[in-house]
């Protein structure tokens, strides 16, 4: 067994525990400026690189018109008012109320725990700008435009891609962070 002996330090006189790793003791998880900005800058490319390709399909297609690209893929014009595979149609109220508050909870999220990991910004940017994009379609016309259709699946935006993407992103980040837990420099890896 090892044992360690307490010497009286300054953190000790103050009540505070002298031998709290520095990295547990001071680290702030909360994000900073450049994360938010980092978080907003792939947000607004998300939404804008969205809202273009949208604009650009509903004025060369018509609803329903399809365009073949190569092979299984093509250009088809079609709304949906609900969710992912057409979910909630129709309920275009109760889509919006679900959509801002899962955009809240993100933002407090990463108000919280921004300084976690780096890909948080651009994970949580690209779900942030694809939800806000279809969101605001959703305000606006009561639907969104999708096109991107590869025959064996429903069709989907740039929006919707941004946010598979910002989730495949989170969980691989997640995942990667429980698998190999981080050490401390210097850290003894001895156990008492």
């Amino acid at each position: 067994m090892i044992e360690t002996s307490r010497q009286a330090t300054p953190d000790a006189a103050e009540g505070r525990d002298g031998l709290a790793a520095v990295s547990v003791a001071e680290r702030h998880l909360s994000a900073d400026l450049v994360q938010w900005l980092s978080l907003a800058l792939v947000a607004a490319a998300a939404v804008v690189a969205d809202q273009v390709t949208k604009h650009v399909v509903s004025s060369q297609l018509a609803v329903g018109e399809n365009v073949t690209v190569a092979g299984p893929f093509s250009i088809h014009h079609v709304h949906n008012s609900g969710i992912a595979f057409g979910l909630f149609a129709g309920a275009t109220g109760m889509v919006i109320a679900l959509t801002a508050i899962a955009v809240t909870w993100m933002l407090v999220f990463f108000a919280r725990s921004g300084a976690r990991h780096p890909v948080l910004p651009v994970a949580l940017g690209l779900l942030i700008g694809g939800s806000l994009s279809n969101l605001a379609d959703r305000m606006r016309l009561g639907h969104v435009t999708d096109f991107l259709d590869f025959r064996y699946w429903p069709a989907f935006n740039l929006a919707d891609a941004c946010i598979v993407a910002g989730v495949i992103l989170l969980l691989r980040t997640m995942l990667s962070g429980e698998r190999s837990p981080r050490r401390r420099p210097g850290a003894s890896t001895l156990r008492p």
